[in-house]
């Protein structure tokens, strides 16, 4: 749609748009307001349904966080373990200020909670009809 749009927005000179640009927009308003309600039902559903005491609302923001953390592990650890590449013996050495191995183990044990916690959110899709 919005290729669609900026497409016939402009045209040169003596040419005119492939479709009318005021029977996009009606077309976008409506699409957006099928969006809004799908969106909503989205929202109404995942707040009503439950896993183990939480709402699917809740798991989806503990993944979303859990996420961010093995990326960001993930990210420092690549950064801790990649070579530094001194020319001589006078250029500043650096020290590792992290328990490589500790944030190895870290790493591996947030990466499990956070398939187990995908899995569990896929399968409580699956069970649920959207309101």
């Amino acid at each position: 749609m919005k290729g669609r749009l900026k497409d016939c927005s402009k045209v040169q000179e003596g040419d005119s748009p492939a479709e009318d640009v005021n029977e996009l927009y009606k077309e976008l308003d409506e699409l957006l307001a099928q969006l809004e309600g799908l969106i909503y039902r989205i929202n109404a559903t995942n707040i009503r349904t439950s896993l183990e005491g939480e709402s699917l609302t809740q798991l989806i923001a503990r993944k979303d966080v859990l996420t961010m953390r093995v990326s960001l592990m993930r990210e420092l650890l690549e950064h801790v373990t990649e070579q530094d590449h001194r020319y001589s013996r006078q250029e500043i050495k650096m020290v590792r200020m992290i328990d490589v191995p500790e944030l190895r183990m870290q790493l591996d044990l947030r990466s499990r909670d956070l398939r187990e916690l995908d899995l569990a959110i896929q399968k409580l899709n699956w069970s649920v009809d959207l309101i």
